[in-house]
């Protein structure tokens, strides 16, 4: 409480604000602000942007997925695609052995040199 009352008094000794200081305070304020705004700026370039861009890219590659393509799942699953639906995808990942997996979950196209 003692130290409240000395941070209130030693406000209370300095000098009345001037008429032209006041434009100086939002010129203060915007300085203030800028270190924020220059962050946000670096954050949007560094991580957002690129995120995005990955995003984009992989929502592309699964639109176009086709029966025959190589992929990988999420899981490290190899297989080929036997049948694409609207939200799931059907791999042969052996003779005989046909899993359904989320088409979110395809992680990447295999290019046909891929060795197995």
């Amino acid at each position: 409480m003692f130290l409240f009352n000395l941070i209130t008094e030693a406000y209370a000794m300095g000098p009345a604000p001037q008429a032209g200081e006041q434009a100086g305070g939002v010129q203060g304020m915007i300085m203030s602000l800028l270190p924020l705004i220059l962050i946000f700026v670096v954050f949007y370039f560094l991580l957002i942007r690129p995120q995005q861009k990955k995003a984009k890219e992989h929502k592309q590659m699964l639109e176009n997925l086709k029966k025959g393509d190589k992929v990988i799942t999420g899981g490290g699953i190899y297989g080929v695609v036997e049948s694409v639906g609207n939200n799931t995808i059907v791999l042969k990942i052996a003779e005989n052995v046909k899993v359904k997996f989320g088409k979110s979950y395809i992680a990447a196209v295999r290019s046909a040199t891929d060795e197995d």
